[in-house]
């Protein structure tokens, strides 16, 4: 008795497995929507960062560094 009552415990139907796979590809579906959305937010958000003028005085004020003694450069 014990093992007839295990067995159909355990025992999943294809309706039953189907609708699992359903929802958790739904969920699935919303993250990789989200994530969508925010990758285009971020590269018009990285678009406008590097139309302004201050990544401009950033990029001017960097000089080379690999001309030092470590280098073998003296």
């Amino acid at each position: 008795m014990l093992k007839t009552l295990l067995s159909k415990a355990l025992l999943v139907t294809t309706t039953q497995l189907t609708m699992i796979l359903i929802a958790v590809a739904s969920i699935f579906l919303v993250f990789i929507i989200i994530a969508i959305i925010k990758m285009y937010k971020l590269k018009a958000e990285n678009k406008k960062l590097m139309e302004t003028n201050a990544f401009k005085d950033i990029d001017e004020t960097y000089k080379d560094f690999t001309g030092g003694h470590l280098y073998g450069d003296n």
